[in-house]
C-alpha cells in the first residue's frame, strides 16, 4: 500500500483495513479531526465532552443553542482551498496524501471567470478553487484553506439564522442565480459556505458519480 494508492474514504478504511484520515493542522484542522465514516463524521474521542457534560455545558463556558444545529449524522462535505495554480495544488495534494481528483472545470459567476475541481472521493470532499483578483476567490493572500461547506436544507433560512446570531455574510451567490453563501468565522479564520440540498444531484453527477446523498442542515 503505497501513498498514491486510490481507496474510496466513504468506507473510512483502506483495502488492507488500515483506517486513513487526512490531518489538517492550525485552521485547517478546525479544531476536530474529522474522519469519513459511512452515513455521516465521527469525532476522536478527544473532542467529546466529558461524561455527564455536554458542549451547551461545559464549565466556565456560555451557554448557548447553535444558529443550525447538526445532528448526529451532519457533518461538512467539503474543505474549500482557494490557489493561485490549480494543478500545482493538485499535485501537492496527490503526491503528498494521494488525493484523487476529477477533472477540471471551468466557471463562471457573474464577472468572474475561475477553475475549479473536486476529489473523486468523500465526504469529506477536496475542493480547489482558482479565481481572479476581486472575485470571492480572490487568489491575492496566495494559496489557503477558504471554507468549510454543508449542505442546507433551506438555504434562505440557514443563512438568515447565521446572520442573525452574528456570522455575517462574506458572500451570496443567490443573485447571480446561484445557491450558496459564505459567512465569516473570525473565530476561525475561515469562512462557512452553505450550499442548498437542491443542487446535490448536480453535485454527484458532476463530481462523484458513485457517491452517497449526503444530509443537510435543518434550521
Amino acid at each position: 500500500m503505497s501513498i498514491n494508492d486510490e481507496w474510496d474514504i466513504d468506507h473510512g478504511e483502506s483495502p488492507t483495513g488500515r483506517r486513513h484520515t487526512l490531518r489538517l493542522g492550525g485552521a485547517v484542522g478546525l479544531g476536530a479531526l474529522l474522519t469519513a465514516t459511512g452515513g455521516g463524521f465521527a469525532a476522536p474521542a478527544w473532542a467529546a465532552p466529558p461524561t455527564g457534560e455536554t458542549a451547551e455545558t461545559r464549565p466556565g463556558e456560555t451557554s448557548a443553542p447553535a444558529a443550525c444545529p447538526a445532528s448526529g449524522s451532519v457533518g461538512p462535505y467539503h474543505l474549500g482551498f482557494v490557489v493561485p495554480d490549480i494543478e500545482a495544488a493538485m499535485r501537492d495534494f496527490s503526491r503528498t496524501v494521494g488525493i484523487v481528483w476529477n477533472a477540471i472545470r471551468e466557471g463562471r459567476l457573474g464577472d468572474w471567470a475561475y477553475r475549479i475541481v473536486f476529489s473523486r472521493h468523500g465526504p469529506l470532499y477536496t475542493e480547489l478553487i482558482e479565481g481572479p483578483v476581486g472575485s470571492p476567490w480572490d487568489p491575492g493572500q496566495g494559496a489557503r484553506c477558504d471554507h468549510i461547506g454543508f449542505w442546507a436544507s433551506r438555504i434562505d433560512d440557514c443563512s438568515n439564522r447565521l446572520v442573525e446570531k452574528g456570522w455575517p455574510l462574506d458572500f451570496d451567490a443567490r443573485p447571480y442565480g446561484r445557491p450558496f453563501t459564505y459567512h465569516r468565522m473570525t473565530g476561525m479564520g475561515l469562512r462557512l459556505e452553505l450550499v442548498d440540498v437542491s443542487v446535490q444531484p448536480e453535485f454527484l453527477r458532476t463530481w462523484s458519480p458513485d457517491g452517497r446523498p449526503m444530509p443537510a442542515l435543518d434550521c
